[in-house]
């Protein structure tokens, strides 16, 4: 009895515990929420009016925190042999650093030159032998298009030694304030949205300031990032399905020959690359596209009123398929044939499009190829 008695006051003391903690817990997370909403109603009422001193104390803390704490850790987790290897440069330990801009280089991975941490200001990079604008922007971890942007250039501009390029600090638009600009303006602009929430990726940018951060008002001539935003796009010609003079006629049976011959005269403006999949030839007088292998016409026309513009497209029946882009008219028909060196449309500058060329690519399974590999 005794037993089954010390058993039965061991479950209500467990009980009681329980509840008691339970209880204690219970008031201690109420005050907390109670206190963490009032101050989150209040930031939120004036959002944005702190989010400058948040960043400057965020920062400081930051450094505090790697000035004390930084050589400690470094020294128990680093050895000799691999500060000797480079694996963290002497010159960048936290605390022993004679560099004022250390910070930086701390983030920086110097193997291969790549900044990851860059306090939001616009680097201006000097061109090196051998880059290009695409390895530019993938040493900064950015896309293509937000180099092109910021520097006005094109994916047909030529890069050289020493040249200064922009490099903006995250993907998106850099944009300089002029008269009557908004945030709200600039949202709509770049493609960000036309409700006034769509620019809440522009505040929420820590390195944006506001002449009032109530009404984040902006000052012509400042600088504003735009996050994600996209150059408009600029205008391209009118939608035309249009017929050369003198059509192709079909060719009846064909068979490939394997090979390919140049498909129109002129000279090469834009090679092949990760983000150009084919090349372009150049003309200004135009002339005719040519088929460069014998094959069946899968496409000719402007399917989707935009990108390529009018093209033909060319099935040669092994597995390769060739692509004519942005021709001013065409002079074969999907579901014919055609031969080697048969004329199938004009050189022209339909669909995006800056001057009169041709855009040829060639697809091996549906994997775009080089076309300076396989062209005769």
């Amino acid at each position: 009895m005794q037993r089954f008695s010390f058993f039965r006051d061991f479950k209500e003391f467990l009980s009681f515990l329980g509840n008691y903690i339970y209880k204690r817990s219970y008031r201690y997370f109420r005050h907390f929420e109670k206190g963490k909403d009032f101050i989150v109603d209040g930031l939120y009422q004036k959002r944005g009016k702190y989010a400058q001193p948040f960043v400057h104390s965020g920062m400081m803390g930051l450094l505090f925190v790697g000035v004390t704490f930084g050589p400690l850790i470094l020294s128990e987790t680093a050895s000799a042999d691999e500060l000797s290897e480079g694996t963290l440069p002497s010159s960048v330990v936290l605390g022993t650093s004679t560099d004022p801009n250390y910070l930086q280089q701390i983030s920086t991975q110097s193997s291969q030159g790549v900044i990851e941490y860059r306090g939001g200001e616009i680097l201006e990079y000097q061109v090196q032998e051998g880059d290009t604008i695409g390895s530019i922007a993938e040493k900064y971890n950015l896309q293509l298009d937000t180099i092109l942007w910021a520097n006005d250039l094109t994916e047909k501009s030529a890069i050289k030694p020493d040249q200064i390029i922009k490099v903006p600090p995250v993907d998106g638009i850099v944009h300089t304030v002029r008269k009557g600009d908004t945030i709200y303006s600039l949202a709509k602009r770049y493609g960000l949205g036309d409700d006034p929430a769509a620019a809440q990726g522009i505040l929420n940018y820590p390195f944006n300031t506001f002449t009032d951060d109530e009404t984040f008002g902006l000052a012509i001539g400042q600088i504003v990032v735009i996050p994600d935003g996209a150059k408009p796009e600029p205008g391209i010609a009118a939608p035309t399905t249009r017929f050369a003079s003198r059509p192709t006629p079909d060719a009846g049976t064909v068979s490939a020959a394997g090979s390919f011959i140049w498909p129109a005269s002129g000279g090469i403006s834009q090679r092949f690359a990760g983000y150009h999949p084919a090349i372009d030839i150049s003309n200004r007088s135009g002339g005719s596209i040519l088929a460069a292998d014998s094959g069946t016409v899968i496409v000719a026309g402007w399917p989707d009123n935009y990108g390529y513009g009018n093209r033909v497209i060319i099935d040669h029946g092994n597995g390769f398929v060739t692509l004519y882009a942005h021709l001013s008219g065409f002079s074969v028909s999907a579901g014919q044939t055609v031969t080697r060196g048969n004329v199938i449309g004009n050189m022209g500058c339909t669909g995006r499009c800056t001057g009169t060329h041709l855009h040829f690519e060639i697809r091996s399974g549906g994997v775009v190829q080089n076309p300076l590999s396989y062209l005769q």
